[in-house]
């Protein structure tokens, strides 16, 4: 077997395509992909839900309508809770695996629901925020990751975006509730509570399901990581990836060693791929998108809509585009790429957010309900239907492709923690600035940081489209048809390099659209005998 047949590579594919997946050619990975994905509608929901409920908790709670600060804090309690729930959801993923940190979500996420429906006050409202929160940072980094290892690489980016379309769906689906309970007595008590029921709907069907093949084989448990297996593949290629799962895992306990949290900023490669990761989560919260969702009712009323039921119905109109936009980006991600994904849609952001910006600017009191109210909301409409396709599911997806296999779950679950913070100061602050500095001045800001993450993507990935590799390859930064056919004993130690890695041997960079020929010129160079990592090969670091 050599580098270019390995299972999933465009190499392994082309030699064999009858065993190219589609997104819908086996039921049962598109069954785990849908119920893991209910994670992310729990995150969805919670999301929306609260936007709307935040009106009506205003009505009933004279001091929390009083308080911008404790507004924001009903809001962002949830995110403390994730932010929490991401940073040790990582090590509940590896060391109980991905199965049981989904079913502890659920159980803790119902609970929170609970304790919110039934709050005598803002404190013990704030108090169940916290603990959905929780079970929602859990589940986010949960559900990319199973999804990841359960998928065949040629449909991973787009069946791990559909955790992306699952929360944008639950958010979609809780502006519907808040309208349907705006004449209901308990108005948000309803709204909140109802969150509990796709919670118990997970837990229920996550018992029938398996854990991943991946977390399996970790933990030698190669018979049932096998049975799985045998569910998603044909046998022809299942034997290609139980081989090369048993490689690796071969390999992996040849170079194994404790994995700690210090050992992510010791190593340089894995420093640099965490920092491009967790970039990507930070900038996605810092362009402002949780702003729209949580407080979009409130950014329409600030435009000058100043009906609750109006601003709900004008707020699921972007929440639709919402989700009308993740399942665009579902498509283009494995079609256009995510370097080019992420930056067309980030400068559709700033223009969107410049609009939002001189709708504010030019509104006046005479003005209110007139044209430039209309524009905030076509603003907004415009912000997310940019947004959903590429910086939505872009940032969940690299994460869940770019670290080592070892490294995965710690990574993954740091680079959700660096998510929630982002969306925490983000949630805790906006009122309080738009306020303090008029809501036009906020949005230019969030434009001028959707410029900065213009550059960064840029910078990050300057050298390299990030690929969705083989799942036993732990570099996806790597396009396996530039390099040539190496044979396994002479693989190269692609583990280490972060994403964004050029190869830069001059035979490769020559026959970058001829692998043939590429093979031929570095196939003299692998004799046996020779170093594993040959120093004709170096990578260029972003």
């Amino acid at each position: 077997m050599t580098l270019e047949t390995l299972p999933g590579s465009s190499g392994y594919l082309d030699l064999f395509p009858e065993r190219r997946m589609s997104y819908f050619s086996n039921p049962y990975v598109l069954g785990l992909t849908v119920v893991a994905g209910i994670g992310g509608l729990l995150f969805g929901y919670d999301t929306g839900v609260i936007s709307g409920a935040l009106l009506y908790i205003k009505d009933d709670f004279e001091v929390v309508n009083q308080s911008s600060f404790l507004q924001e804090t009903i809001v962002s309690m949830a995110l403390v809770g994730a932010m929490i729930g991401a940073a040790s959801g990582g090590w509940i993923n590896d060391a109980y695996g991905r199965k049981k940190a989904t079913l502890l979500a659920d159980v803790v996420f119902t609970a929170g629901a609970i304790v919110m429906a039934a709050a005598p006050d803002p404190y013990v409202l704030i108090l169940g925020r916290f603990l959905v929160g929780l079970g929602v940072g859990i589940a986010s980094v949960t559900a990319p990751v199973y999804i990841a290892e359960a998928s065949p690489s040629e449909v991973r980016g787009g069946l791990v975006s559909t955790n992306v379309l699952m929360i944008t769906g639950g958010q979609f689906l809780s502006y519907l509730v808040n309208l349907a309970f705006t004449q209901v007595r308990g108005t948000w008590r309803w709204m909140l509570g109802v969150s509990a029921i796709p919670a118990v709907i997970q837990f229920f069907f996550m018992l029938c399901l398996p854990e991943s093949p991946r977390w399996l084989f970790m933990k030698n448990e190669k018979d049932k990581a096998i049975a799985v297996l045998s569910k998603i593949y044909d046998i022809a290629r299942l034997e290609d990836e139980v081989d090369h799962l048993t490689a690796a895992e071969e390999e992996e306990r040849q170079r194994k060693k404790t994995v700690r949290y210090l050992d992510v900023f010791r190593t340089k490669e894995i420093r640099l791929a965490f920092l491009a990761g967790a970039g990507l989560q930070a900038f996605q919260q810092f362009t402002g998108i949780n702003t729209v969702m949580y407080y979009s009712p409130t950014i329409v009323q600030m435009a000058g809509f100043n009906s609750n039921q109006l601003a709900l119905l004008l707020s699921l109109i972007v929440a639709a585009m919402n989700a009308a936009g993740t399942v665009v980006g579902i498509y283009l991600i494995d079609h256009f790429g995510r370097k080019k994904l992420a930056l067309s849609s980030l400068f559709g952001v700033i223009v969107s957010l410049v609009i939002l910006a001189w709708a504010f600017f030019a509104q006046t009191p005479d003005s209110s309900n007139g044209i430039y109210g209309w524009l905030a909301v076509i603003g907004l409409a415009l912000y997310i239907a940019f947004f959903a396709p590429g910086m939505g599911p872009v940032p969940w997806t690299v994460n869940s492709e770019i670290y080592p296999e070892q490294y995965r779950g710690i990574c993954g679950g740091m680079s959700a923690t660096v998510n929630w913070i982002s969306n925490l100061i983000v949630a805790q602050t906006f009122l309080t600035i738009a306020e303090a500095i008029g809501t036009g001045v906020t949005f230019l800001i969030l434009a001028g940081i959707a410029l900065l993450a213009v550059v960064f993507v840029t910078v990050a990935f300057l050298n390299k489209e990030t690929n969705p590799p083989s799942h036993h390859q732990n570099q996806p930064g790597l396009h396996l048809n530039e390099v040539g056919i190496l044979s396994r004993r002479h693989l190269m130690k692609v583990v280490s390099l972060p994403a964004g890695c050029l190869l830069c041997c001059p035979e490769v960079q020559n026959s970058r659209h001829d692998p043939c020929a590429a093979q031929a010129r570095l196939g003299a160079k692998a004799r046996p005998g020779e170093d594993e990592t040959p120093n004709w090969i170096w990578a260029r670091r972003f």
